[in-house]
């Protein structure tokens, strides 16, 4: 009879120990809206994508070079922007709408930045649009976009200036050699839930 006693006593304690560590796990352990999950993970899966295709889209429609182009040679930036690029919201352009549209009126920030190698081959970054620093579980999309010396730069308005990037002082250098060729440059859109 003893020895049941004392197995049903061990019992209790080794039940009471395992209880007070979970219940010590779950006090040390928290739990955020920011914590990572399968659901989180799905989300940046989702905005990976939607960025993919918005740049892919924007390539595909010819929106994405023209607010490459839609630069303010007198001041040195985009127009109606800061030196920082916009940072308030999309550029004044059809792919702003369309980042607008698609990322801001759904609750979800982002920066466009344009990449490009300087005349001495160091690689350079210039915002377009800067809507803070991404969070941890921000995700991007690239695509690369050729521009040409006979590009044009757009006005304020958005119509085609007589001004030619070969002509303009461009945020980026003409620094291919070849005719007509005037730089390849990166364009990155960067994407995270507010």
């Amino acid at each position: 009879m003893d020895r049941g006693q004392a197995h049903t006593l061990e019992a209790i304690t080794a039940a009471m120990i395992l209880v007070s560590s979970l219940v010590f796990a779950l006090q040390v352990t928290a739990v955020t809206p920011l914590t990572g999950s399968t659901s989180s993970q799905h989300i940046e899966n989702q905005q990976a994508a939607v960025a993919e295709g918005l740049l892919a889209t924007a390539e595909e429609n010819g929106t994405l070079t023209p607010t490459l182009l839609h630069w303010n040679d007198s001041a040195g930036t985009w127009h109606n922007a800061t030196q920082d690029g916009y940072v308030q919201g999309a550029p004044p352009t059809a792919f702003g709408a369309t980042l607008a549209d698609a990322l801001s009126d759904r609750g979800v920030a982002f920066d466009l930045t344009m990449h490009y190698v300087d005349a001495a081959g160091n690689r350079r970054s210039r915002a377009i649009v800067d809507l803070g620093e991404p969070s941890d579980h921000a995700t991007s999309a690239t695509r690369l976009v050729t521009l040409e010396d006979d590009d044009r730069l757009r006005t304020q308005g958005g119509s085609v200036s007589g001004t030619t990037l070969k002509n303009a002082s461009y945020v980026v250098d003409d620094t291919v050699a070849e005719q007509n060729l005037y730089a390849v440059v990166e364009v990155e859109l960067v994407v995270w839930r507010i």
